[in-house]
């Protein structure tokens, strides 16, 4: 974690560009958890409900170790005890059912049902309990980052079928799982700050993925070198790393509806990483969705 953003999970009164950047930074790197997802899968022969496992546990784990070698593992009382039982459970759902939608349709459409419908989520749940209504900022974010989503990752194709409607019913779970996670987290809790609240709570996810893994669609793997290291960037970058940066902008005052939109950033990171490593093709449609996204994302900072 970048010394500009790893202070412990301490509210302010106002968040900051640096906060900002922060919930920025894990939207990118979660974008490279998409390729390095697929090469895991390619080079380890694993589902991916066994992939999703292996990274909440290895994220998890690792911050756990990290925590405690430098003395910062803390104990954790019932207020923190129910947030990390509330992060696991959130984060054991919205990763299952993301999963189980891509099994019935496809990655395009779960991508962009899940991603398209969790700040829409986000911003009704805000509006309901701030009562009042969603600023035109908010709207317009919203939008732009709903469009770009269509045109970056595309239509429903001949595969989606008679699937369609259970995987899009799985996908908008998966996504009001993100968002409910997105709004547990955004106040701190005393004693448990964003890289402990990954820690503890995505391990108790792993548990809870496990349990449905193992009988269904396993979890063993021969490892090697390749499957190693892939599961170990897996774990800590766009895991452990981007999960403690998004706890951290969304403690420190970036709102929630912001965050969601910036999350985005992850399909548009994951395309850019496709043209460049595995020289695919970028159409112009793609194009111009992607730069919706940003466009969108910008909308949501300036509104930070």
């Amino acid at each position: 974690m970048s010394t500009s953003c790893s202070s412990g999970a301490v509210a302010r009164p106002s968040t900051s560009a640096r906060d900002l950047w922060c919930v920025v930074g894990a939207g990118l790197l979660w974008g490279t958890g998409g390729l390095t997802g697929a090469l895991l899968g390619k080079v380890a022969g694993l589902d991916p409900l066994a992939i999703a496992t292996y990274r909440l546990l290895g994220g998890g784990l690792s911050l756990l170790v990290a925590l405690a070698c430098l003395g910062r593992l803390p104990r954790l009382g019932r207020s923190a005890s129910v947030r990390v039982l509330a992060v696991g459970a959130l984060s054991a759902l919205y990763q299952a059912c993301y999963f189980a939608a891509v099994a019935f349709t496809n990655v395009a459409v779960a991508t962009l049902i899940t991603l398209g419908s969790a700040p829409v989520l986000v911003i009704v749940a805000e509006t309901v309990q701030q009562r009042r209504r969603p600023s035109t900022g908010s709207l317009t974010a919203i939008a732009l980052a709903l469009l770009g989503l269509g045109l970056l990752v595309g239509v429903p194709g001949d595969g989606a079928g008679a699937g369609l409607l259970l995987g899009a019913v799985l996908a908008v779970v998966s996504a009001a799982g993100f968002a409910a996670l997105t709004l547990v987290t955004r106040r701190p809790v005393p004693g448990l700050d964003a890289r402990a609240t990954v820690g503890y709570g995505f391990t108790v996810g792993a548990v809870l993925l496990t349990a449905v893994s193992v009988p269904t669609v396993g979890m063993g793997f021969a490892p090697d070198t390749a499957s190693v290291g892939l599961l170990l960037y897996f774990a800590w970058i766009p895991t452990a790393l981007a999960y403690a940066l998004f706890f951290l902008g969304l403690q420190r005052g970036v709102s929630a509806s912001s965050a969601a939109v910036v999350a985005v950033l992850e399909p548009v990171t994951a395309t850019l990483l496709g043209v460049l490593v595995l020289g695919e093709h970028l159409t112009l449609v793609e194009a111009v969705g992607a730069g919706l996204l940003c466009l969108a994302v910008l909308v949501a900072g300036l509104r930070r």
